[in-house]
């Protein structure tokens, strides 16, 4: 029958636990459908902003049109400062010249626009067309209008997630390739690293009809940059940009179209076009483009994260529960961003910190009705309880005092057959003797359990008088000398002289009372109690010390409990009730004292009593 129960419990134990675990991974599967790029994308900006930030090739440099050329050209540069530009760019022998702005947009007459033509043929120039893809088959939109329609334009699209993924306005991606074809930064990348054009950059992933992948970001003015009007001029040595890609640009903080939002921040002028395509061909030409986890693993990562919420919040208790999973969320987060600054490994974070959320506040409501449902059951245990101890209090009460008149009945009539002037028998006055010992017992277990309810019902109040403790204890010994004699047992007593002191002598009294009665009854014959006090630290001691059977070490830390008797004397011809030494530790606590006992087996006990000497 038991095995069986058994049997039925674990089954069910197991049920439950299945149950939760298939919830758990509904919920990370459901979880896992919902789109969280804007959320991801937060993530991914804050690794990006806390990681060290990446080394660049050394093989960029950003020629800036800037305030300062405005302030000493009084205007943006025309057809003949550019012209000039590229004349000093040309003496250095630059790999690569990418200018990024509109170059329809520079000012001359058409001869200056031939000599900048011819200029621009001197050099690998190329301009970037960052705008838009191209459409296929109308690759010659982008060419410009005569006389520079022979300067190569190619699409190096910028992208900014306004329309797709985080929706934000951030640039974070590379637009590799168009269906296949390269497009300007592979170019110049490949054509750097001599890779082939098909070559596969790590983090490459696909969208729609292009390559993309994910930029690895340096902040704002991490590249070397000049001033568009020294260059010009040749106040820069030329050395900076031999074997250089050399990127030009616009810096003047008056438009903000020639600016973008990157992940270290969201403002209007966060990072100019300039610097955008130096990180983007960097990326290229480091192949070093984070690199995100396929889906398995994200799934996988939010399953596990759900199941251990899960059972955080439906096994452990709240605060252990909420500890355990900050420590979780603390320690997940700093593997990704570990993962991310020392590999490049983009962990999806967004969809395990939904699921934490979720599971949370999706079990906590059953996790409330399951503790309501116990705390029901324990209020309820603990009104039948309290009950029942009321039950059983008033029925010692009320049992106690209804045998307190019979016995004392006894008593007087069992001294009144002892005094009678007819000859009794010896079998009599022994059966008389029993019946008055027994009757003793009996009164002082009645006077232990009242005082056992009074304690209970805490009824006891000290009714505190000056009382001289020496001469207490001095009418106990006179009352026990009888019990002492009938065994030859010597109570010697040492008593230090000294002042009254305010106590409940009816409470002392039954507790020096029980210890040298005790003394008494479990020492044996021919034997010797010390009876003892003195003035200490501002603190009455008393010691009663006997020669008796002693109590073992492991006995003796619950000696002072209720209802407790030593194994020695358990089973043995003393009676007693195991309750007169823990009325004694209370009666002596209430006065705030102590009681303590020294004991080894064979070899007697001593029990020690402090009360302060002022209460």
């Amino acid at each position: 029958m038991k095995r069986s129960l058994r049997k039925s419990i674990f089954k069910k134990r197991w049920l439950f636990t299945g149950l939760r675990l298939l919830l758990a991974l509904g919920i990370a599967f459901f979880i896992c459908q919902i789109q969280l790029d804007y959320l991801e994308s937060m993530f991914y900006d804050l690794r990006v902003r806390l990681r060290p930030t990446p080394a660049t090739s050394n093989k960029i440099v950003i020629v800036n049109i800037d305030i300062k050329t405005q302030e000493m050209l009084k205007r943006l540069p025309d057809a003949n400062d550019t012209t000039q530009l590229f004349k000093q760019l040309n003496l250095a022998r630059p790999k690569k010249i990418l200018y990024t702005q509109d170059f329809s947009e520079v000012i001359g007459s058409y001869e200056e626009l031939e000599l900048l033509a011819e200029a621009a043929a001197q050099i690998p120039f190329v301009v970037v067309e960052d705008r838009k893809l191209p459409e296929v088959g109308l690759e010659e939109e982008f060419q410009l209008l005569p006389p520079l329609q022979n300067i190569q334009v190619i699409s190096g699209p910028k992208t900014n997630d306004s329309q797709t993924f985080a929706k934000d306005g951030v640039s974070r991606r590379i637009v590799v390739s168009l269906e296949g074809a390269p497009l300007l930064h592979a170019q110049v990348a490949n054509e750097i690293t001599s890779r082939s054009p098909n070559f596969k950059y790590r983090g490459q992933f696909e969208y729609k009809r292009t390559n993309q992948l994910y930029i690895n970001y340096r902040p704002a003015d991490t590249y070397e940059s000049f001033s568009f009007i020294d260059v010009a001029e040749g106040r820069v040595p030329l050395e900076n940009f031999t074997d250089k890609i050399v990127i030009i640009g616009r810096d003047t903080r008056s438009n903000a179209l020639d600016y973008v939002s990157t992940p270290y921040s969201r403002d209007v002028l966060a990072m100019s076009r300039g610097e955008l395509h130096a990180n983007m061909l960097d990326t290229l030409i480091l192949n070093n483009s984070p690199l995100t986890t396929p889906d398995w693993v994200n799934i996988f990562i939010t399953c596990l994260i759900a199941i251990l919420t899960v059972f955080v919040v439906l096994t452990l208790r709240p605060a252990r529960g909420l500890m355990i999973l900050g420590i979780a969320i603390f320690a997940f987060a700093i593997v990704a961003w570990a993962l991310f600054a020392t590999l490049g490994l983009w962990i999806d974070v967004a969809h395990p910190f939904l699921a934490i959320f979720i599971c949370y506040y999706f079990f906590i409501p059953y996790r409330l009705i399951i503790e309501n449902r116990k705390s029901w059951e324990y209020y309820q245990r603990n009104t039948l309880l309290t009950q029942v101890e009321e039950l059983k209090s008033n029925f010692l009460r009320m049992m106690s005092h209804d045998l307190k008149t019979p016995l004392a009945r006894i008593q007087g009539m069992t001294e009144i057959a002892l005094r009678d002037e007819n000859k009794l028998s010896s079998k009599q006055i022994d059966a008389l003797k029993n019946i008055g010992s027994s009757s003793e017992e009996l009164t002082d277990f009645v006077g232990s359990i009242l005082n056992l309810g009074r304690i209970e019902s805490k009824e006891i109040k000290l009714q505190l008088k000056s009382k001289d403790i020496n001469a207490l204890l001095s009418n106990i010994v006179q009352n026990l000398k009888y019990l002492a004699q009938q065994k030859n047992i010597t109570i010697t007593t040492e008593f230090e002289p000294m002042f009254s002191l305010k106590v409940d002598e009816d409470l002392i009294r039954q507790v020096f009372t029980n210890l040298i009665e005790n003394a008494i009854k479990y020492s044996p014959e021919n034997s010797s109690i010390l009876i003892s006090t003195e003035e200490v630290d501002g603190r009455l001691v008393i010691q009663v010390a006997d020669q008796g059977m002693g109590i073992p070490k492991n006995e003796q830390p619950q000696l002072f409990s209720k209802f407790y008797r030593s194994r020695n004397v358990r089973d043995g011809s003393i009676k007693g009730s195991g309750l007169g030494l823990y009325l004694s530790r209370y009666f002596v606590n209430l006065h705030k004292g102590a009681i303590t006992v020294e004991s080894e087996p064979n070899k007697g006990s001593t029990f020690t009593v402090e009360l302060p000497m002022n209460l």
